[in-house]
């Protein structure tokens, strides 16, 4: 059984390491670069997550905020209001409307934080989905840090940092996890940080 364990943490570490020297650099200045123009214009960044992303937009919500001076928001740090409009209109539309009612425009940058990055034909992330087909509709520019084939945010972001994982069980762990990794980059960078 120790063996076990240890062989499984030393995987885990070794896809770690891998992930680092695989992740393409020039996407997260890419990044940095729309988030300092949205930076100058005094614009607004609104992160979408689901799950463990949910819990990793609020912590950057506060990184963008208090190291970068970034006005940013999470809908899924209101409960009262994520749970409601769940109950009235269902999950799918949570994040849209949420939007909309934020008055989400040009000025605005919407990031997501995925796994998969939202697919409609496999019901997954829906309202990430219908999120980003609002930011489009409005012409906010897009990005994202996702895993898998980066789905739907993938194909419409101005930038999307794409974690290439290639170990099917650690794939939700990993993306987690670098999430973190490279919204810390990107917070701390010199062009952004106040």
């Amino acid at each position: 059984m120790q063996t076990k364990m240890t062989n499984y943490i030393g995987m885990y570490l070794d896809a770690a390491v891998k992930l680092i020297g695989q992740i393409n650099r020039q996407e997260i200045e890419a990044t940095i670069k729309v988030l300092v123009n949205l930076k100058k214009k005094g614009g607004r960044l609104f992160l979408l997550g689901v799950g463990g992303s949910a819990g990793n937009c609020s912590h950057a919500v506060n990184d963008f905020r208090k190291i970068c001076k970034i006005e940013a928001y999470a809908p899924t740090d209101n409960v009262s209001e994520l749970t409601a409009r769940a109950n009235d209109d269902g999950f799918d539309t949570v994040f849209n409307k949420w939007l909309e009612v934020s008055q989400l425009s040009s000025n605005d940058v919407v990031m997501v934080f995925s796994v998969g990055g939202g697919n409609i034909e496999k019901n997954i992330s829906v309202n990430i989905v219908k999120a980003l087909e609002f930011a489009k509709k409005v012409g906010s520019p897009i990005l994202g840090i996702v895993s898998r084939d980066g789905g739907y945010t993938k194909k419409v972001a101005k930038v999307s940092i794409h974690l290439p994982i290639s170990e099917p069980e650690l794939i939700t762990p990993l993306s987690e996890s670098f999430q973190a990794v490279i919204w810390h980059s990107i917070v701390t960078h010199p062009k952004l940080r106040s």
